[in-house]
């Protein structure tokens, strides 16, 4: 049932994205659609890399940390590592940055532009282990259509 869904909201993640070639109008609208269509969140947004940093970057949710260094948090790790890190219960994460106390999961998948990590989607629940198995290939796969759709048209545009 949770791949059906995941389809489905992959091809409304298209369809928004269809002809857009601003990365921050695209990360908006995509962290959007996924705070409207998914249960049990509390925070879906983007942190963008900018050298040895993440820089908040469009979001849906409360106030949230403006930088983290690479390496540093589950987003900083994932961004350094280039994997998608699902945590079950963030509190038992060595080096967990807490933005937002009510948050107890998480998972983090990175963006890339080509091989290189160029920012990371950043999804938190206030339910410890909100985030299974099929829930990280259906975001890692919505994730893979962000890139193509978006970075393949800002190529096309460059070309």
């Amino acid at each position: 049932m949770k791949t059906e869904f995941y389809q489905t909201l992959n091809r409304q993640a298209q369809a928004l994205l269809e002809g857009e070639d601003d990365l921050i109008a695209a990360m908006a609208n995509f962290s959007a659609l996924l705070n409207d269509s998914l249960e049990d969140l509390n925070w879906a947004g983007f942190y963008i890399k900018r050298g040895e940093q993440l820089v908040l970057g469009p979001f849906q949710g409360k106030v949230a940390c403006t930088r983290i260094n690479m390496g540093k948090g589950v987003c900083g790790t994932a961004a350094a590592e280039n994997k998608t890190q699902r945590v079950a219960d963030v509190h038992q994460f060595d080096g967990h940055i807490a933005c937002d106390s009510a948050s107890n999961s998480e998972i983090v998948i990175p963006v890339r532009q080509g091989n290189e990590v160029v920012a990371v989607l950043d999804i938190d629940s206030p339910l410890l282990n909100r985030f299974d198995q099929d829930d990280q290939i259906g975001l890692e796969n919505m994730v893979k259509s962000f890139e193509t759709c978006l970075f393949g048209q800002i190529a096309n545009k460059l070309d």
